[in-house]
């Protein structure tokens, strides 16, 4: 039985045996789910490791614990249906039409350039970009990475925040776009894995560009997200590439788009992985939305469609 001390005489308390037996007899029940492929063995992996499991409880007890319930909450989801997603065809004409911004986009031709600089840094720092290349989890692909480089160029945002940051794919493309606007900042909050090799590779391909317009906060969204929030009291531009589960998704958008201004938008990964995407567009009809294919270097066997899917909400500019 652990015994976590989380605030004062508050005590949290679990037993960790029984889960991890629970854990592996139902993990065979479900095993050809996509889900279950893609996020189905982070729960299994978080609770047999003793040693790094030890460490992160002693280092810090209240992020353990909120990472603990995050899995489990992840791994019930699993045993519900799932919303099944359709790719708008020709989202990024519909993209730019909703912004009021010509299509084809003049900034396409600086992402390409800078895309394949940023694929020639990795892989020179031995990392295979794309699918799976950071641990199960995978990089920014071109579809959704140029998404969000087109909406900072044409919203020019004050504020982006972003949730994941991985080997950084995104984080640098946001950050040289900021850049080419000459204004704005990018506040990321992400969890360090446990895995040291892989502490190792996070924002490798941020390449310690422009840190005077980063701020790379260290813990889970659930803890660092609604102060930031506060902090900050408007943002332009939220993303969305952190923990993909419903409970998550749900979590983070209904917070970020209470501080979004009106014209903003949000951008949501892997949202053929839960129902989050699904559930907030229906609460907030209003806004316009649209799911599209992503575009990874490599197939994604884990996916339905090999790709993946992501998707944008666009707060219109009159909706407070």
């Amino acid at each position: 039985m652990f015994h976590l001390n989380l605030s004062g005489s508050s005590y949290c308390r679990f037993n960790l045996l029984a889960v991890w037996r629970s854990v592996g007899a139902k993990s065979a029940f479900v095993q050809d789910d996509e889900r279950v492929q893609m996020f189905g063995e982070s729960l299994i992996r978080f609770l047999k490791d003793p040693i790094r499991l030890t460490g992160a409880i002693a280092a810090d007890p209240a992020e353990a614990w909120i990472k603990f319930q995050d899995r489990l909450a992840e791994r019930n989801e699993r045993l519900r249906p799932i919303h099944m997603y359709e790719a708008e065809q020709g989202w990024e004409h519909r993209f730019h039409q909703v912004l009021g911004c010509p299509w084809p986009c003049e900034a396409t031709a600086d992402f390409n350039s800078l895309w394949s600089e940023v694929m020639r840094l990795m892989q020179a720092k031995g990392i295979r970009p794309g699918p799976e290349s950071f641990g199960s989890w995978n990089d920014g692909d071109a579809g959704f990475v140029r998404a969000i480089w087109c909406l900072v160029g044409h919203l020019r945002p004050e504020n982006v925040v972003e949730t994941g940051v991985g080997h950084g794919v995104t984080s640098r493309f946001v950050l040289e776009a900021l850049e080419r606007n000459g204004a704005g900042h990018l506040s990321s909050i992400d969890v360090p894995p446990m895995d040291s090799e892989l502490r190792k590779q996070v924002a490798v391909a941020v390449d310690n560009r422009l840190p005077q317009r980063w701020t790379y906060i260290k813990g889970s969204s659930r803890r660092r997200l609604p102060a930031l929030l506060s902090r900050l009291r408007q943002i332009d531009i939220f993303v969305h590439d952190s923990l993909h589960s419903a409970r998550n998704v749900r979590f983070e958008l209904d917070r970020a788009w209470r501080m979004l201004r009106p014209g903003g938008a949000i951008v949501v990964d892997d949202v053929d992985a839960n129902d989050g995407f699904h559930s907030f567009t229906k609460t907030f009809p209003a806004a316009a939305s649209i799911v599209c294919e992503a575009e990874p270097l490599h197939p994604d066997l884990r996916r339905f469609n090999k790709k993946g899917l992501f998707g944008i909400i666009l707060k219109s500019p009159t909706l407070q």
